[in-house]
């Protein structure tokens, strides 16, 4: 029997099992729209193409499975832009849809008329433009399977207005199956055993894909069985879980001034799992080309000039984690308290850290914000100053708990990202952070918060700019540029849209704040005064010997 091809899209998208699509109509893509009138699938209207996109990240990330966004055509698949660029490259499955002037309209000048596809290629793992309603299905079949495999990223398709409104009689596509890899060869598994078992002095290197259900449970006894030293990049926060966090060594990215570089730089073999190179730099952390790497990834590394692994073990990171696991048998035992001592020194020292006026320390937030999260807590962070305190000294032992944007370090990701989280997650609390410079980037998405009746908590670090960029300015001009910016009250601001706002001057309200604004069952916005006066911390090399 056939159907408008708008609603073969539906059938699509519902037999993926999406379960909820992020979007905004326009005359383009209504038919697909309408047709959702007719589905099981919810639909979160947003209030910006790009907040739809950081959510259906959020969401991919959060659970495994492509996030959903549909937007009309030409500014509304521009504005995808941003927030594909983010899900590609910080490896999130997202399947994009856009609708585009009918086919007879194409090479005309027309109101918003774009070549989509094209414009969204070098954002996207695949872009096309479907022109017949027969290939409709496995359009969808196949970006559902390249969304998901390794690395996961963003897939976006075309869908011209008259194509949509056309009858077909193709069926919708089955559930695409999971994509399966093998493990390495076991010449190269008996390789990286006895590099392993020859070290001196072995860590580990943890990236995203090490925050995978599969691969946290392999690297978990990878470390209980040899106690290897670990540090993570940002993206890969919670692999280690408590028992064994006198393996661990911190967080590395962006600056290298952090205990766990040091970890790196005493080290004679670096096991990197599930790293992508954008999550730090190789050319920061192994300046000097020395330094011997075993790549262990379901993808080939792409060569730097300082990083050019010795050996690569492709395909299943669990299998070949837990292969090289079990061929070991014996490893050097080596620790670093003095390093780790470095670290909690740091975290430890919030407790008594005093904001100036009616400011507030952020290692001081961070210590009052530890009294009240656990494992049924999620961290949305956003992008500047907050994100470099929070990624090197929240700690977490579970895996996607803190979200960060650590490959474009995307400016205004949190507060889409938590409404994403709850949905993804609804039994969990979900907890927001963002600068006010962030902040303003999607707080119009606090409106699509209030209206779905989606409850998380955004706090918000004001201190009047963009506090990141001008610390940055100031060590290289000893001036400022274009960071400053007019205050907003944010509790007005919260009640405008129908939610509940606090505002904190002293951190002994912090946690009573906060437990108050969970118990609303509406969004909720917290002002919290930043005391920033410590930032340098941030970016200034650590002043040590064997800082290579």
């Amino acid at each position: 029997m056939s159907i408008k091809t708008a609603y073969l899209v539906v059938k699509c998208l519902e037999n993926q099992g999406v379960e909820i699509i992020f979007g905004i109509p326009g005359a383009k893509i209504d038919t697909v729209f309408d047709a959702l009138v007719d589905s099981k699938i919810r639909l979160i209207v947003c209030r910006h193409e790009q907040n739809a996109a950081f959510m259906a990240a959020a969401y991919g990330r959060r659970t495994g499975k492509p996030g959903v966004v549909l937007v009309t055509s030409g500014p509304g698949a521009a504005n995808l832009t941003t927030g594909l660029l983010t899900a590609t490259t910080e490896g999130d499955p997202v399947i994009a849809i856009a609708g585009n002037v009918p086919l007879s309209m194409k090479f005309k000048e027309t109101h918003q008329n774009t070549d989509n596809a094209r414009l969204l290629a070098p954002v996207t793992k695949s872009s096309i433009e479907v022109t017949t309603p027969e290939t409709v299905p496995e359009a969808f079949a196949n970006a559902f399977r390249i969304a998901t495999a390794a690395r996961s990223g963003a897939c976006f398709i075309s869908l011209p207005q008259d194509v949509l409104m056309m009858e077909s009689n193709a069926k919708p596509s089955r559930a695409v199956a999971n994509i399966c890899y093998g493990h390495a060869t076991l010449v190269n598994i008996d390789k990286a055993s006895e590099a392993l078992s020859r070290a001196s002095s072995p860590m580990l290197l943890l990236g995203e894909e090490a925050t995978l259900p599969e691969n946290v449970s392999a690297i978990q006894h990878l470390v209980r069985k040899h106690r290897i030293p670990v540090v993570c990049t940002y993206q890969g926060a919670g692999v280690i879980p408590k028992d064994l966090m006198n393996c661990f060594y911190g967080r590395v990215g962006l600056f290298k001034n952090q205990p766990g570089d040091r970890l790196i730089a005493k080290s004679d073999l670096i096991i990197t799992i599930g790293f992508n190179l954008v999550e730090y730099d190789p050319e920061v952390w192994n300046a000097n080309e020395d330094k011997n790497i075993i790549h262990i990834d379901s993808i080939a590394a792409n060569i730097h000039n300082q990083y050019q692994p010795s050996l690569e073990l492709l395909g299943n990171i669990h299998d070949n984690i837990n292969l090289v696991t079990e061929k070991t048998s014996t490893v050097n035992h080596v620790s670093y308290p003095e390093l780790q001592n470095e670290l909690n020194v740091v975290i430890n020292s919030g407790k008594n850290k005093i904001g100036k006026g009616n400011t507030i320390h952020p290692l001081r937030f961070i210590h009052e914000l530890n009294k009240v999260i656990d494992q049924d807590t999620v961290i949305c962070c956003d992008i500047g100053s907050v994100y470099m305190w929070l990624a090197r000294y929240l700690i977490s032992n579970y895996p996607h708990q803190i979200l960060f944007s650590n490959g474009q370090q995307t400016l205004g990701v949190a507060l889409p990202w938590a409404l994403a989280t709850k949905l993804a997650v609804p039994k969990k609390k979900v907890i927001s952070i963002s600068g006010d410079g962030g902040f303003l980037f999607s707080a119009m998405e606090l409106e699509a918060s209030v209206r779905e009746k989606i409850q998380f908590t955004h706090f918000i670090w004001t201190d009047g700019g963009y506090n990141m960029v001008k610390e940055q300015q100031i060590m290289k001009y000893n001036r400022t540029s274009g960071v400053n910016f007019g205050a907003i009250n944010i509790p007005k601001f919260a009640e405008s849209f129908g939610a509940k706002g606090y505002v904190i001057r002293d951190p002994n309200d912090i946690v009573t704040t906060l437990v108050k604004a969970q118990a609303v069952q509406s969004p909720t916005l917290i002002d919290v005064a930043i005391d920033y006066s410590d930032n340098s911390m941030m970016f200034l090399d650590a002043h040590d010997p064997d800082f290579g």
